[in-house]
């Protein structure tokens, strides 16, 4: 189970932190874990990912603007948006992906950036 907060409504050019947390887990730290989002009307597509060596990724259409980020000892991934643009207003959801490669996702959070 993955558990989103931190959406919201922000004006663009602001900035917006999302949290995900996965209560329970023992195996957190060997997780790959990816921030994902979903605009109305388009396929979901990778945002951030981050491995369980702390190595990061990002779409190109989000470089240089957000950062994501992972404390182990809280079970919890991060996703610091920053200079939002209205084309970053989705759902966005958190995804975890374990050793054994089973996926698991949270229920997502809306983001909404007005221009």
């Amino acid at each position: 189970q993955l558990v989103e907060s931190g959406g919201g409504l922000v004006q663009a050019g602001g900035s917006m932190r999302l949290s995900c947390v996965q209560p329970g887990s023992r195996m957190f730290s060997s997780n790959e874990m990816n921030w994902y989002r979903q605009a109305p009307g388009k396929q979901r597509e990778l945002v951030a990912s981050i491995t369980s060596g702390g190595s990061t990724n990002y779409a190109d259409s989000v470089q240089g603007r957000f950062t994501i980020s992972r404390d182990n000892a809280k079970n919890s991934v991060y996703l610091e948006m920053n200079s939002l643009k209205p084309e970053d207003t989705a759902v966005y959801y958190c995804n975890a992906v374990t050793v054994y490669r089973r996926g698991y996702w949270g229920q997502g959070t809306q983001v909404t950036v007005s221009s």
